[in-house]
């Protein structure tokens, strides 16, 4: 039972994690339709950007205050994801917006390509696993469960609180605030929205810089409870996130979210009990996923797509 409760406890911070970048992809694609495959490497930067204000911006007397330190790591990790958003939107997407959608996929990807060189040439040892500071907010809480202990760290339920309140706080303000309102007119027809008094460069723009903040938060989130990050850290956490948003529907919230914590979940569960063990850990992931897109290609909560005239 120990160990059952264990790994379930470990799939759901691991969830919590995915959550939260699915959500910056499920964001993207319900207003535009794209794919954006850079996001995850928006979040490995972000977690080099929160570093990199951990070194070099907070002084050193301060660097073991937490109340000082994280706040400064969050901002410097999501104006560094913000700023990335922006201007992959208005230099790379916005000019093919019109194009065929191959077009703007492939520019994801070199994006990607891009950022992941250019945080390897410029910051120092990010090819080798560099330390993230943690200790001045991590605390194990262990719990005693029938036949031995749950052990989990403080920065894991935090993990697990902010991705949550995240979404709630998200699909809200997407269906409740004006903005929001403005995201799903555009999300269903941009011209029509336009001859209605919306912007949609504006309201892209805010989905881009919506999605990059998540990305930022959940790169500070997940520099002090990994301890370690590398130029890796983006492509891998970026594919669970894409396939979290696939499962749950893309362009749902509530799909990115559950979407998020069952792939956490499978994967901590299957490289325990499932055959194969931790080598086919992702397999089973995908075997999921195929199962849920062969009876539902929208996903779980997605809606089948819209064809536009």
């Amino acid at each position: 039972m120990a160990t059952l409760l264990q790994q379930l406890t470990s799939g759901l911070v691991l969830g919590a994690l995915i959550a939260l970048i699915a959500l910056g992809y499920t964001m993207v694609y319900g207003i535009i339709q794209l794919i954006n495959f850079a996001h995850g490497e928006v979040f490995m930067v972000s977690v080099f950007g929160a570093l990199a204000t951990y070194k070099w911006f907070i002084p050193q007397s301060w660097q073991g205050t937490w109340q000082i330190a994280l706040p400064c790591m969050l901002v410097g990790a999501v104006l560094v994801a913000v700023v990335l958003a922006v201007l992959m939107e208005r230099f790379a997407y916005r000019p093919l917006r019109n194009a065929p959608r191959l077009a703007p996929l492939i520019t994801a990807l070199g994006v990607s390509v891009m950022l992941k060189e250019f945080v390897r040439n410029f910051f120092p040892g990010a090819t080798a696993a560099v330390s993230v500071p943690r200790a001045f907010v991590d605390k194990a809480i262990t719990f005693a469960v029938p036949g031995g202990t749950v052990v989990i760290q403080s920065t894991g339920i935090l993990l697990v609180v902010v991705s949550i309140i995240g979404a709630v706080l998200l699909q809200t303000y997407i269906t409740r605030s004006r903005m929001g309102r403005a995201m799903r007119a555009t999300a269903q027809d941009p011209d029509t929205a336009r001859l209605m008094g919306v912007d949609p460069n504006r309201t892209i723009v805010l989905t881009f810089v919506i999605g990059g903040a998540l990305a930022g938060l959940a790169a500070v989130l997940y520099g002090i409870h990994i301890n370690t990050v590398d130029t890796e850290a983006g492509f891998l956490n970026g594919i669970f996130a894409f396939t979290a948003a696939v499962l749950g529907g893309v362009g749902s919230i509530k799909g990115a979210v559950i979407g998020g914590f069952t792939i956490g979940v499978i994967k901590t569960m299957a490289g325990q009990y499932f055959p194969g063990g931790t080598e086919y850990d992702l397999v089973w992931i995908f075997v999921l996923l195929i199962v849920v897109l062969v009876f539902r290609p929208q996903g779980l909560f997605g809606e089948p797509e819209r064809v536009r005239a």
